[in-house]
């Protein structure tokens, strides 16, 4: 055989011997991306109980549906009432993965049965009037009249708290009629005409149309209500919640919750 022949049937399988090794990277990481998309299909479903207040029944109706679409295979189950009332299933022992309240002092005396708590939204007070607004309320201090039936949430309820607060902070005398178990109780006797007035949030009036009239409280005068969400210790889908509660706070959920009134954490 010539030297000629011999160099260039080296010279070949030198070629192919380069093109294998070049090949075996790229062939690897195509089937780590197989085996991710293959375990992303296949990762054990979670259904999370979400225990959550009362304001955020409807924004998470919306939230809840997008999670569980960009999370196949996670079912969310949310349960809303009074902070206080989440409270205290908490203390309980509640079967529940997550907490989200509508203030920081329930949250807080939370800390032996939750994890680290995050803000995920604001929300702000306004008076919640009878639909045409009949007795003309334009200002925190037209709810001392006694002419006008006041209904405001109970002391240790978050709302009924701040709603005390910026009464105090203003030195008006407020004599409600009745005193609530949360925010959707309180809206609730305004729309039905067993109220004139009361203490809402701003996103609860908004999902009543005109079945209640708004009247903005001005920032000096009014109190910022914050909402930190966590897991529960409790949970037995610890890893699922912390996703979750994580996802809150992504650009996604944020969308949702100011394009439904609520304010940027």
């Amino acid at each position: 055989m010539s030297p000629t022949l011999t160099g260039r049937r080296a010279a070949v399988a030198a070629v192919a011997a380069l093109t294998a090794a070049l090949l075996v990277p790229v062939l690897s990481a195509c089937g780590g991306e197989d085996e991710k998309t293959a375990a992303a299909g296949t990762a054990k479903a979670a259904n999370l109980t979400v225990l959550a207040a009362s304001s955020l029944s409807d924004v998470f109706k919306t939230a809840g549906a997008a999670y569980e679409k960009s999370h196949p295979g996670t079912k969310v189950t949310f349960s809303f009432a009074g902070s206080q009332e989440l409270a205290a299933q908490v203390k309980q022992g509640a079967p529940a993965d997550a907490l989200v309240t509508a203030d920081t002092k329930t949250m807080d005396g939370l800390r032996a049965e939750t994890g680290d708590a995050s803000v995920i939204a604001k929300n702000r007070l306004v008076i919640a009037t009878g639909k045409g607004n009949p007795f003309e309320i334009d200002e925190l201090k037209d709810l001392a009249d006694s002419k006008i039936k006041v209904v405001l949430a109970a002391p240790e309820v978050p709302v009924g708290r701040y709603g005390q607060q910026i009464l105090d902070a203003q030195k008006i005398e407020v004599k409600p009629v009745s005193q609530e178990p949360n925010v959707r109780a309180v809206l609730s006797k305004v729309e039905m005409g067993e109220a004139d007035a009361g203490l809402v949030y701003k996103t609860d009036s908004a999902k009543s149309g005109d079945k209640v009239v708004a009247i903005e409280i001005p920032d000096d005068q009014n109190a910022v209500a914050s909402y930190p969400a966590t897991t529960l210790k409790q949970s037995k889908n610890a890893e699922a919640a912390a996703a979750f509660v994580a996802w809150l706070s992504t650009p996604e959920a944020q969308k949702i919750f100011q394009d439904a009134g609520f304010q940027k954490p």
